[in-house]
């Protein structure tokens, strides 16, 4: 049986399809759950645009459409007449008008580290969570740069299956001894070969860097991402990989209200000089023989999951 998720606020964004300026004007204080199962498969996962179980809909077919800024679910209920949108949401949104849903996702956005991460510093490498403001980490070009923010997002791996969705990297996948541990991001943080930023969801190939299936992870867990001054290349269990850059907002974090209280207003940062790579079949000849699968006795990475 699939676990229910529950919220405490239910927001009515009326019959129009939400954008960035549909605003919160109607907000219900109310104990609900939202389930997965609907869509055939009782596995704890729902996607953008599959059915799912809300409480309080009654029979009339539910779907996720999408999420807001903050990551919290959007449905559509579609009714006889019109579909009417809503957020479920444990967040307390002001629904005077003044508050903006954000843009609408379908979820691919977050671009983080596991716990665990050891991120290179000058007196050592260290957890990427136990970084702080001010804390200095190494860039892949030897640069001692100051951590600006640490952002940090709790993910579920129902109802927002999607966001969830973690690439393992194996020891030795990127090269000889790179990185020197497993490691594991979100599937679009970029990791930088051949001059390339690459979203670690294009460089699967089924067996030295894969998808970590869903019920390998807890319900809920935690990633991170460093922002320093600029788009800088560090060092993540000794792989080259990006730092924070504001594709989008930093609203989608969960300590987004700190960062404000820092900096009063959201920087931008100028993406590197790099091409981005973000699906596999764009990648170069040579750079997708690199990452395919190695046979066992050719300094191999593969092993089990």
């Amino acid at each position: 049986m699939p676990s229910p998720d529950s919220y405490s606020y239910a927001y009515f964004l009326g019959t129009t399809p939400p954008d960035g300026s549909t605003a919160y004007t109607n907000r219900y204080v109310t104990d609900t759950t939202m389930t997965d199962g609907a869509d055939g498969a009782s596995n704890d996962t729902t996607t953008v645009g599959d059915p799912l179980t809300w409480t309080g809909t009654a029979q009339n077919p539910v779907t996720l459409y999408g999420f807001n800024a903050d990551g919290d679910p959007i449905i559509a209920i579609t009714g006889t007449l019109s579909t009417s949108y809503w957020v479920a949401s444990n967040r307390f949104y002001d629904a005077d008008g003044s508050v903006l849903v954000g843009p609408v996702t379908s979820g691919d956005y977050t671009y983080c580290f596991a716990a665990g991460t050891e991120i290179a510093t000058p007196s050592g490498s260290r957890p990427v969570e136990s970084l702080t403001i001010g804390d200095l980490v190494l860039t892949a070009d030897g640069r001692i740069v100051p951590v600006k923010w640490l952002g940090r997002q709790a993910l579920r791996t129902g109802i927002a299956a999607r966001r969830a969705q973690m690439v393992r990297i194996r020891a030795g996948a990127l090269g000889d001894g790179i990185p020197h541990r497993d490691l594991t991001v979100t599937a679009d943080h970029g990791m930088i070969l051949d001059g390339l930023v690459v979203n670690a969801s294009a460089m699967v190939n089924g067996d030295s860097i894969d998808f970590v299936p869903l019920s390998d992870l807890p319900q809920r867990f935690t990633v991170y991402h460093v922002e320093t001054k600029a788009h800088d290349v560090i060092l993540a269990n000794g792989a080259p990989a990006e730092t924070f850059i504001d594709l989008v907002g930093r609203r989608a974090f969960d300590n987004f209200g700190e960062y404000l209280d820092l900096y009063g207003f959201e920087r931008i940062i100028p993406e590197m000089p790099r091409p981005r790579i973000s699906a596999r079949r764009h990648l170069p000849a040579a750079l997708r023989e690199r990452l395919a699968p190695r046979a066992p006795g050719t300094n191999a990475t593969r092993r089990s999951a």
